[in-house]
């Protein structure tokens, strides 16, 4: 919209500090700033490192002339040389050059990494739990079918359902809300309404309680006849996922709905499969739309109906065989994101949550930047290891050069200034991949 005469209002809604984008910056800074594991360990080598090569600077500055008889101006320059060249800024500038390029080059792909420790253990990951809806599936379901049950007349269940789903902002009952609106379904009035999470929700309407929710809340509140398990084990085999009104006296409709599955999601288990990498979906759903869903995917494993605790014992156990990721919307997985070594928040370009509480955010919906992050990770740690051989192995030559009487100063300083050349060189081709 173009404004040509008018006057526009805006309300502020958070303040400049607080907005996503600052939120991001943040995390930036937060991550370039932490240490990584190799670079932790370069900093303890080099708090040895340094006074020893003094010492032994020293040492050659005096030993040979007072007890050798040999020339001190010799000695004092050889030993200058020494200390030239066994200056270890190229081996502490190696790591976090690399980091910082790896965490550019990833922050460029639109994936948020919050410090060069999962930057570094990225390569280590052998499984990688997913969340279904959002994550695997666009997260847009849509209602497919409405069966009522027994002698519930259609029109009075549909409004029922539909009054208690416009409640919710669960997928699922959005969808049965959003079917409703379109078809100009009257809507009641509900009271005492609750969330029941990993059921459904429940509501009262003109005085009588009501649910709608999964397989596991109509087991829990026994209204669930034979003949009702096996219509709604029909419908799940097709891949879709069914919720049933409930009242107290039973059952009185079935509402299936349907997600689909996003192209990039097959692509991204392709691409994890040929990383080594194993794949399991946990979700909330039923087991039999779990195991559809999973199957078009190309998913190795599937497990449904599944709690947020059911999810972190099931991350805990995975965790036993290796480093495990674990892919969410950074909120209802929650306990799963925290306990994996990874944990990667799905478009978290709109949550501010996802961005706090995720190791890795990444900002859009494509699941196909997780390979891409495997793939950045591995880099950085070849890099990593061609900086570290780079820089000890250009000042181990040239000490040998030193101890030999070779070695000039000139030669020091290419072994100092021009190894911190290479290797922020060699880092910086990071931003490249």
């Amino acid at each position: 919209t173009i404004n040509e005469s008018g006057s526009f209002e805006y309300r502020v809604t958070a303040v400049a500090s607080n907005s996503t984008l600052a939120r991001i910056i943040h995390a930036v800074e937060a991550a370039q700033g932490s240490r990584a594991p190799t670079q932790r360990f370069v900093d303890q080598f080099a708090r040895w490192y340094t006074p020893a090569v003094f010492g032994l600077a020293v040492a050659v500055a005096l030993i040979p002339p007072l007890f050798l008889g040999a020339a001190w101006l010799d000695w004092i320059y050889r030993s200058l040389v020494l200390l030239v060249v066994a200056c270890p800024c190229a081996l502490v500038i190696s790591t976090p050059v690399s980091i910082v390029s790896g965490l550019a080059a990833a922050a460029r792909h639109g994936i948020l990494i919050k410090g060069g420790v999962y930057l570094e253990e990225g390569r280590k990951l052998r499984w990688l739990a997913l969340d279904k809806t959002g994550t695997i599936t666009h997260g847009k379901p849509a209602q497919t079918d409405f069966v009522a049950w027994g002698d519930a007349l259609p029109a009075s269940s549909r409004s029922i359902a539909a009054s208690l789903a416009a409640r919710s902002d669960h997928p699922v009952s959005k969808a049965v809300a959003q079917a409703a609106h379109v078809e100009g379904v009257a809507l009641h009035d509900v009271a005492e309404f609750a969330a029941l999470p990993g059921r459904g929700v429940r509501g009262s309407i003109d005085g009588v309680t009501y649910h709608l929710g999964n397989h596991r809340m109509l087991e829990e509140l026994g209204h669930c006849p034979p003949e009702l398990e096996q219509r709604i084990a029909t419908i799940e085999r097709e891949g879709k996922t069914v919720v049933t009104l409930v009242s107290t006296k039973g059952a009185l409709a079935l509402i299936a709905v349907a997600d689909t599955i996003k192209d990039s999601s097959r692509s991204a288990i392709g691409e994890l499969h040929a990383l080594g990498i194993s794949t399991m979906m946990l979700t909330g759903d039923n087991p039999h739309t779990a195991q559809t869903i999973a199957t078009q995917a190309g998913i190795d494993r599937a497990q449904g109906n599944l709690l947020p605790q059911d999810k972190l014992r099931e991350v805990e156990q995975l965790a036993q065989t290796g480093k495990i990721g674990m892919v969410g919307d950074g909120i209802n997985d929650a306990p799963a994101l925290a306990r994996a070594d990874i944990g990667f928040a799905m478009g978290a370009a709109g949550t501010d949550t996802a961005i706090e509480t995720a190791d890795v955010a990444l900002m859009d919906d494509d699941l196909r930047k997780i390979p891409t992050f495997v793939r950045l990770s591995r880099a950085t740690a070849q890099v990593l290891m061609q900086n570290i051989v780079l820089a000890l192995g250009i000042k181990a030559v040239f000490l040998v050069l030193t101890f030999t009487g070779h070695a000039t100063m000139w030669m020091a300083v290419f072994a100092d200034m021009g190894a911190s050349l290479l290797v922020v060189g060699n880092g910086l081709r990071l931003l490249r991949r």
